[in-house]
């Protein structure tokens, strides 16, 4: 039996909690808006203290086959001191944990395809996998685009 509606619809909500939660026990001080009216999901003070923003986007395991890291129709221009992390449950890495890639919103410009036209003109995408042919086994994965590895993040250090 699949999962019901209202455990797919507080996934990506469920995430966020998640990450903050992480962020919290590597000794962060997080904050979260009351309100996400301009795509901010929680603020991160430095130790520096200076503040950036965060935005978390989040792919469930029970995604489309293929679109395991796909991250669609993000409204986003580029902004100071703002950073996107991105989780997918469909990618994992050598330790059995979701991928996690973590970006400026400088990176993000530089590296997503933004929409000319149709419903979606001006957003962006990201597609961070591809789909291959596993040598041993025989059966197509999942695999992150080589470009992309370079965001891959185990931790928040990059937030300190």
């Amino acid at each position: 039996m699949g999962k019901s509606f209202k455990s797919t619809a507080g996934f990506g909500k469920r995430m966020e909690y998640k990450l903050i939660g992480d962020m919290l026990m590597e000794g962060l001080d997080v904050y979260v808006p009351l309100v996400d009216d301009h795509g901010v999901d929680c603020i991160v003070k430095r130790e520096d203290g200076t503040f950036i923003e965060v935005q978390i986007k989040a792919r469930s395991e029970t995604v489309k086959e293929g679109d395991e890291a796909l991250f669609a129709a993000i409204t986003h221009e580029k902004t100071p001191h703002f950073y996107f992390v991105f989780c997918s449950e469909g990618l994992r890495d050598e330790n059995g944990n979701p991928m996690m890639w973590i970006m400026t919103s400088k990176e993000f410009i530089k590296e997503a395809v933004q929409n000319k036209n149709g419903k979606n003109a001006g957003k962006r995408s990201i597609w961070f996998n591809g789909y291959r042919t596993n040598k041993k086994t025989g059966k197509k994965e999942p695999y992150c685009k080589k470009q992309f590895e370079k965001y891959i993040c185990k931790d928040f250090s990059k937030f300190h």
